[in-house]
């Protein structure tokens, strides 16, 4: 047996059936509810709780990562939306048209993350205009995780039901 074999047989190319893949999906969306904007939650909740330099610290902390966010999406927010464009149309296209399980696998892991994406930079133009604290922001953040939470949860089932689909039909062509 040479290299290329040995490799080839101890990393699994075929995504779906890899556990590693699984849980690099888990731990992506599990690590984009836990941090909104760049914030932990529970920094959210606890200044939300105790207050005072707690929120002033979570306040300042969101500020810095909004503004940062909006520079960014000013800055070069065209280049980005076109890049990342260019890459889902691409993993699409070599995914669902020429059947690569791999573009499969990480477009469906990319695509909800890049609507995470647009969710996070219109989250940031809110907070700008205006929701930038106290009780205004809680509940902005809290509506930005559960908008994410249901990305995710959208996600992982089209995952869990495509990559079942190409478990099946693989394993019954593949013998």
């Amino acid at each position: 047996m040479n290299w290329y074999d040995t490799v080839f047989e101890l990393i699994d190319m075929r995504s779906f059936s890899n556990l590693w893949y699984w849980i690099a999906l888990a731990v992506v969306w599990s690590t984009m509810s836990h941090w909104v904007l760049g914030v932990p939650y529970d920094m959210v909740q606890r200044a939300r709780r105790v207050g005072g330099q707690t929120q002033a610290d979570l306040e300042d902390l969101v500020r810095i990562n909004v503004n940062r966010l909006l520079f960014i999406g000013r800055v070069s927010g065209l280049w980005i939306l076109a890049i990342t464009c260019a890459v889902l149309t691409g993993l699409l296209m070599l995914g669902f048209w020429y059947w690569v399980e791999f573009a499969q696998a990480l477009f469906l892991l990319l695509f909800p993350l890049a609507i995470v994406g647009l969710v996070s930079l219109a989250t940031a133009r809110r907070i700008e205009a205006g929701e930038g604290a106290g009780d205004a922001l809680y509940r902005r953040l809290r509506w930005h995780r559960l908008y994410v939470q249901m990305i995710g949860l959208v996600a992982i089932f089209v995952t869990a039901m495509w990559g079942m689909y190409q478990n099946m039909t693989v394993g019954a062509l593949g013998g």
